[in-house]
């Protein structure tokens, strides 16, 4: 889908500063427990599935129709895991901090493929198997999988590094 009209709307006014947005990404693994990761277009690298929460949508439809739009397969949100905002810049000097939400899935069906313009490429990988990911990726995945019932932050007062 590409950049929502509204981002898109905004950056005609503030250029490439900072914008605060809300986000949300998705932890889906398959019956064999390999992980679903997307090559993201803007930049290469690989992530979990990610996108915007548009103006009056709820951040459960949002993952849903994040992760059906970005791999063609259709999820159910199981649990909230996780929330921090993060800064992220794009390669084209576009900055935004994101408050990410981030939600462990469980795979309904369809079939893993490129369904958009966002990623190079969608894949199954197993857990011991997994390419370099950034450290929001790696704190989103390591939470939703973690055997944990409460949503993880970060304690007050603390602020996120990409460490």
């Amino acid at each position: 889908m590409g950049v929502p009209d509204y981002i898109l709307r905004m950056r005609k006014h503030v250029g490439h500063d900072l914008l605060w947005l809300p986000s949300v990404s998705a932890v889906v693994r398959n019956a064999a427990g390999e992980l679903l990761l997307g090559q993201r277009a803007d930049d290469g690298r690989w992530s979990v599935v990610s996108g915007f929460v548009e103006p009056g949508e709820q951040p459960a439809t949002a993952v849903v129709r994040e992760v059906y739009e970005e791999t063609g397969l259709d999820v159910e949100p199981v649990r909230l895991s996780s929330v921090v905002s993060h800064l992220h810049s794009y390669p084209n000097g576009d900055r935004c901090e994101y408050l990410n939400l981030g939600f462990h899935c469980r795979l309904l069906g369809g079939t893993a493929r490129v369904n958009d313009d966002e990623s190079l490429a969608v894949r199954w990988f197993a857990m011991d198997a997994l390419p370099a990911l950034d450290a929001h990726a790696r704190t989103v995945v390591a939470h939703a999988l973690a055997d944990e019932s409460a949503t993880w932050y970060l304690p007050p007062g603390t602020t996120w590094t990409d460490d």
